[in-house]
């Protein structure tokens, strides 16, 4: 997948698998902001967006996974994912969100909520507006989790797999806090 997922319409038959490729990740994100960057998610991952609220701090979690909250009775899982990504942790303001997102992890659901600094709009994001992900080399940092990256008018937006920005073993440990 080298070659650009924008093609001119005459494209060669070469382009095919990097045209398909965007084809299978357009449709509608929800993006957000963290720090100045803006990042997208499948709308049919995210199940609501809600007000910062308070967080739970869960004693023996990585800190990425800032503690739970009391959702409707249901306890949620909340990972702040500025600090996932090595970024300095989210610092609260009216803008601040939870999104809370649902995946499926090993044959079973994951339900967690994201701190993002802002969210932004839901937006359709066409297959001519999709690039694979740069690639960094065997020897940068991991961003398997990065799907594509979405251009409009005015930004880029990375498109992430939310299933794929915890590992298994995050996942479960998320499980298990959800559960304590």
């Amino acid at each position: 997948m080298s070659e650009r997922a924008v093609m001119p319409s005459g494209a060669q038959a070469g382009a095919e698998g990097t045209i398909d490729f965007a084809r299978h990740l357009a449709g509608k994100y929800m993006t957000f902001k963290l720090a100045e960057e803006a990042y997208g998610l499948a709308i049919l991952k995210v199940r609501e967006i809600i007000g910062f609220m308070e967080i739970t701090r869960m004693p023996r979690t990585q800190e990425f996974i800032r503690g739970i909250i009391n959702l409707r009775g249901k306890i949620v899982p909340v990972v702040d994912l500025r600090l996932k990504f090595g970024m300095p942790p989210t610092e609260p303001s009216d803008q601040t969100v939870i999104i809370v997102v649902q995946y499926a992890s090993r044959g079973r659901d994951v339900t967690m909520g994201i701190l993002v600094d802002q969210v932004l709009e839901v937006l359709s994001i066409e297959a001519e507006q999709i690039e694979p992900p740069p690639s960094f080399g065997g020897d940068a940092l991991e961003v398997d989790f990065l799907v594509g990256v979405g251009k409009t008018a005015d930004r880029v937006i990375f498109l992430l797999d939310i299933g794929r920005v915890l590992s298994d073993s995050e996942a479960q440990d998320l499980v298990q806090a959800a559960r304590s």
